[in-house]
């Protein structure tokens, strides 16, 4: 099957393309320039794949938690490919969760199969969900993600914290567990795909929709002041006294 697979929820653009057994793989600046740089950025690998929109058997989008911008600009991008190909007649999409890519990722990087995958949520906040991936090569997933401080975040025994979330929030982000780095790649998409489409997974294009842990897009100002003079007082309490 030849699928092509994209994330814009982070401040990296991945894309892939499967091709038989064959994965072709783009990385770029995401974050606002994503919204420019999707669709040529696809149509140039598609290209080096040799792959036809009409031949695809899916679009994989990560569809969230995420930058916002970042995941509206994901669902349009499914939508309008999927509806477009084969004449119209449009192909399935396949909404995979940021979190449980950054899961896949980290087992392929660094074989961690207990995973609390973690993603910066802005506005002192990270998103996070704990995945186990089984015997029977697949993962276990939470009911519902978390939406958190970082430092109310903690890991489960045995867990490995992986994310991108650990260079802004250092040491309040459970310190005790283990942390490696992992981002949500289209290529950690592409190896999930094929459970997730015998799962019966793949919708109809009008379906590609984001999934938001939070409705609140920025903080106010005296929010903002308010972190800043939490954060602070608490690096002077943790100051070594005189």
């Amino acid at each position: 099957m030849h699928l092509l697979a994209f994330d814009t929820s982070t401040d990296t653009l991945f894309i892939a393309v499967q091709r038989g057994a064959q994965v072709y793989e783009h990385r770029g600046p995401g974050g606002a320039q994503a919204s420019a740089s999707l669709i040529p950025a696809i149509r140039t690998l598609m290209a080096e794949a040799g792959v036809e929109f009409d031949t695809l058997g899916a679009i994989v989008f990560g569809r969230g938690p995420g930058s916002f911008t970042g995941l509206r600009t994901a669902c349009a991008v499914a939508q309008g490919l999927a509806f477009g190909a084969r004449g119209g007649q449009g192909v399935p999409v396949l909404p995979v969760d940021t979190l449980l890519a950054v899961a896949e990722q980290a087992r392929a990087d660094h074989g961690c199969t207990e995973v609390l995958a973690v993603l910066d949520a802005r506005m002192d906040e990270v998103y996070a969900a704990a995945f186990e991936y089984g015997a029977d090569g697949g993962w276990q997933a939470p009911a519902d993600f978390t939406l958190c401080a970082p430092q109310a975040l903690a890991a489960p025994a045995g867990f490995t914290v992986a994310g991108n979330a650990q260079a802004a929030y250092g040491d309040r982000l459970a310190p005790a567990a283990p942390h490696v780095h992992a981002l949500p790649t289209a290529a950690a998409l592409l190896r999930l795909a094929p459970a997730l489409l015998a799962a019966g997974a793949a919708l109809p294009a009008q379906a590609a929709l984001p999934r938001y842990i939070r409705d609140k897009v920025a903080q106010t100002t005296e929010e903002r002041a308010a972190i800043k003079r939490a954060a602070t007082a608490a690096a002077a309490e943790r100051a070594p006294t005189p």
